[in-house]
């Protein structure tokens, strides 16, 4: 019987040694999972509160540029692409390229029409597009940053074994074409400073 004890004494060891060596990495990894999940629906959030924005900004502007429709109808596009693409990391950042590209060319069109610069209701819209856009891109550096250390710790040792075995597949980073990270500095004061150097 004692020569049984010995391998089984070892045996137990081993799995308490394994278990002591996985169990703090898996939780590690579901920590970071979860914390990666948190900040791409801190963005769902912010591209939600942009998208209430964008009808009322839409339709200030169709009242003085109503023959502008392709501008409108990439931006109802790209709301639409960013609604349905929920869960998908990149679909949602394609149609988020696609959004601030749409509404960086409606803010130039806008240029165009003084009474629509001088508008109330357009500046206060314009002035809360330019925050949400703010948000946007804050909430983007945190996701990618969550990621980051997220992907680090499932592709070295011993973290990758772990990951393998439990199914933490690598986590997409939410990217923005150089286009579109340009989009949001917008200068919305041009006409005013090109006014105040006139007079």
């Amino acid at each position: 019987m004692k020569k049984y004890l010995i391998p089984i004494g070892v045996l137990v060891a081993v799995i308490v040694i394994v278990l002591i060596m996985i169990v703090p990495r898996y939780n590690s990894l579901v920590n970071l999972d979860e914390e990666v999940n948190g900040k791409q629906s801190q963005i769902e959030t912010q591209l939600q509160r942009r998208g209430d924005l964008i009808p009322n900004l839409v339709n200030t502007v169709q009242g003085y540029a109503s023959h502008e429709e392709e501008v409108f109808t990439d931006i109802a596009d790209a709301r639409s692409k960013i609604a349905s693409s929920e869960g998908n990391v990149e679909d949602m950042a394609e149609a988020n390229n696609e959004m601030t590209s749409a509404l960086s060319r409606l803010l130039a069109i806008s240029e165009n029409y003084p009474e629509l610069q001088a508008s109330e209701q357009f500046t206060g819209l314009r002035d809360e597009l330019a925050g949400a856009e703010n948000r946007i891109a804050v909430a983007r550096q945190d996701y990618n940053t969550a990621v980051q250390e997220y992907n680090r710790n499932t592709r070295t040792f011993p973290g990758n074994i772990i990951a393998g075995i439990f199914n933490f597949d690598e986590k997409p980073y939410f990217e923005a074409d150089d286009s579109a990270q340009d989009a949001p500095e917008v200068d919305f004061n041009t006409n005013q400073d090109d006014e105040d150097g006139g007079e």
